[in-house]
C-alpha cells in the first residue's frame, strides 16, 4: 500500500527535521523545494498525503493547494499545511483554498508523525500502510 508522502518546503532545515521524523516511522518522503515542483511531484507519484509550507516561492502555498484541488486523481490525499503562518484568519485561508488540516511550526518533533497520521486516510500509521 502506498506510504509515500510529499513534502513542499523551500527551507532546507525544514524539510530535513521533517523528512527525518517521518522515515523514522517508516514513511517514504519525496520533497519538492517549490509549489511548481510540488505539482508535477504530486501528479507523478500519487502520495497518500502533501504536507504543504504557505510561504513558497514562485507560487504560495493557497495557490498551490487550489491548482491540487483540481486534479480528481489527488482527491484522497489530504493536504496539511504545515506552516509558520499563525495569524488570525491564516488558517481558515489554507482551508478555504484547500488544504485538509493545519499544523504550525515549529513543529513539535515528540507530536509531529502522530499529528500526520490523524490526517490520513488510514490511521494505522506508517508501518501497516507499506
Amino acid at each position: 500500500m502506498n506510504n509515500r508522502l510529499l513534502i513542499i518546503e523551500d527551507n532546507e532545515q525544514n524539510m530535513y527535521l521533517m523528512r527525518f521524523l517521518l522515515e523514522k516511522s517508516g514513511f517514504t518522503v519525496i520533497g519538492a523545494e517549490n509549489g511548481k515542483k510540488g505539482i508535477e511531484m504530486a501528479l507523478q507519484c500519487k502520495p497518500l498525503a502533501i504536507l504543504l509550507d504557505i510561504q513558497l516561492p514562485e507560487m504560495n502555498g493557497y495557490e498551490v493547494a487550489a491548482e491540487l484541488k483540481k486534479h480528481r486523481d489527488l482527491d484522497e490525499a489530504p493536504i496539511i499545511a504545515v506552516t509558520s503562518y499563525a495569524m488570525v484568519g491564516d488558517r481558515e485561508q489554507i482551508l478555504a483554498a484547500g488544504a485538509t488540516g493545519y499544523i504550525e511550526k515549529p513543529i513539535n518533533p515528540e507530536t509531529f508523525v502522530a499529528e500526520i497520521i490523524e490526517y490520513l486516510p488510514i490511521k494505522q500509521g506508517a508501518d501497516h500502510a507499506a
